[in-house]
């Protein structure tokens, strides 16, 4: 998929109440969206998924929802009022403001691709035989382009590290990045962007009063450690898990809801003894690429990428990245980031943050493992790898969405073959059983092929059809969406039938 499979799913999601742009009605908010009423479905769904995992199934791990607006001091402590900037460059002939760290990263992206279709070529021409591992390793082309890719990353990673933005500018200039827009290179230098939203409390303006939308979910967590800690009376090592929302200022917010301004983070900070870091590093890396493949998106589409710059707390850092229509592109981080945050809380707020291990008989700062992953870029993951168009047997076409049958915003819809002869009336009983358990449409409008259409496009796993042999027999057919097979079952087994079809249970049970 490209740019236009983006097009693709912006237009379906807003067709079929998945997504919509924000005040549409007064021409919208840049960088701004609403989740309709599939696409809070869908997100719901996601949450679910992730809280099962990461609180439902961890003994050691809870669950809290803090406050939006924090104590401006927590902002401080964490380095986000003096630290938190992204590095920004304009072009003088389009006007347009780019980040200089995507600017960089596209422009690698583009090697990779060379690279990338080196080893698709190497792999058409001698088939079964063909080695990638070893062909990466000794192609001098691909040797060539990975070291050129080396040479950015050190460049840049030394630049940023001393806090260098001539540098990085001049890295974009001998690169020969252009403007997507002009094409040309006239780039102002590169200077540094606070992206938190700032406010005042309460009615009397001035410096007293102010204070900011968060950034970030995470320090809700660390404030918190304490007091979550003393009443669950956890002991090391433990989790503390959070959904919410989060706001940046990004001066370029775009690739539909990739980049917000607004948007929700599922977070879970792991505070554990010092020195074994490393250890939970490798669990958490390896736990939450094993929760993303149980969806069954395509294990192709996933891949770990290694920080080239640390964030000066952190030992260690990577994302999950996935295959969006845009490229792999960031969708969760995993971060080893030591006792920094306790540590910096202890010291502004004079309180004590640490943790008696009654085995050692000592008391200490945890360390601190990170997992972040934001929702709407999980969202985005499922909507470009579920939206496809499929040519049938007899030559006609449907759009399909693909979504995992325990994701789909709808898990079933009912629908009675025509609108007369006790149909309707036996399908809505059909329906009030099952709507206890799911979310489940009812559909009696055009033929039954359209309806099946209907049902594909947003993504609904299961067509129960109450026909006249159910007026008799009690039974219904049930079509599947993938295969479009259908089976005949029993009124009195079909909780059970769509159940184990459609349960979150099943995505954790491979």
């Amino acid at each position: 998929m490209s740019d236009d499979g983006l097009k693709k799913i912006i237009s379906h999601a807003k067709e079929y109440g998945f997504v919509f742009p924000s005040s549409e009605i007064y021409d919208g908010l840049s960088a701004a969206y609403d989740y309709g009423q599939l696409g809070s479905e869908l997100k719901n769904n996601i949450k679910q998924y992730w809280w099962t995992a990461m609180v439902r199934m961890n003994e050691n791990i809870v669950g809290i929802d803090a406050a939006i607006f924090m104590h401006p001091t927590t902002w401080k402590a964490s380095g986000h009022v003096d630290a938190f900037n992204d590095p920004l460059i304009d072009n003088k002939d389009s006007k347009k403001r780019y980040r200089a760290d995507v600017l960089i990263e596209e422009h690698i992206a583009k090697i990779e691709a060379k690279i990338q279709k080196d080893v698709d070529k190497a792999a058409a021409r001698f088939g079964d035989a063909f080695d990638e591992a070893q062909f990466r390793s000794t192609n001098p082309q691909v040797l060539r382009r990975q070291s050129e890719i080396d040479d950015i990353n050190a460049r840049f990673k030394a630049a940023m590290d001393a806090d260098d933005l001539a540098s990085v500018k001049a890295l974009i200039e001998d690169l020969g990045i252009t403007c997507p827009i002009s094409g040309s290179k006239n780039w102002t230098d590169v200077r540094q962007f606070n992206l938190m939203f700032k406010t005042e409390l309460g009615a009397v303006s001035g410096d007293s009063g102010v204070v900011y939308l968060r950034p970030e979910t995470a320090q809700g967590i660390f404030v918190n450690y304490l007091n979550v800690q003393k009443s669950g009376r956890m002991k090391l090592p433990f989790g503390i898990a959070q959904i919410g929302k989060a706001f940046r200022n990004e001066i370029i917010a775009r690739q539909f809801i990739f980049r917000m301004r607004e948007f929700e983070q599922m977070e879970m900070q792991f505070f554990i003894k010092p020195g074994t870091q490393e250890e939970w590093y490798n669990h958490w890396k390896d736990a939450r690429i094993q929760w993303h493949k149980a969806l069954g998106l395509g294990d192709e589409n996933y891949r770990f990428h290694d920080h080239v710059k640390l964030a000066h707390y952190a030992d260690a850092a990577c994302d999950i990245e996935f295959n969006f229509p845009m490229g792999f592109k960031e969708l969760e981080g995993i971060h080893s980031r030591t006792d920094f945050d306790l540590k910096q809380h202890e010291e502004y707020s004079s309180k004590k943050l640490r943790y008696f291990d009654p085995e050692t008989n000592e008391s200490y700062v945890p360390y601190v493992l990170e997992t972040s992953i934001g929702l709407d870029r999980m969202f985005l993951a499922v909507l470009s790898s579920a939206l496809r168009e499929e040519t049938l047997e007899d030559g006609s076409e449907r759009t399909v969405m693909a979504i995992p049958f325990a994701l789909a915003p709808v898990k079933a819809a009912v629908l009675p073959l025509i609108k007369k002869d006790g149909l309707p009336e036996k399908a809505r009983e059909v329906l009030a059983q099952l709507q206890l358990h799911h979310i489940v449409q009812y559909d009696e409008k055009d033929a039954i092929g359209r309806r099946y259409r209907r049902q594909d496009a947003i993504g609904t796993p299961l067509c129960i059809t109450v026909d006249h042999d159910t007026l008799n027999d009690d039974a219904v057919t049930v079509r599947n969406r993938d295969t479009m097979q259908q089976e005949r079952i029993a009124i009195a087994d079909l909780n059970a039938y769509v159940d184990g079809l459609v349960s979150m249970t099943s995505l954790f049970q491979a």
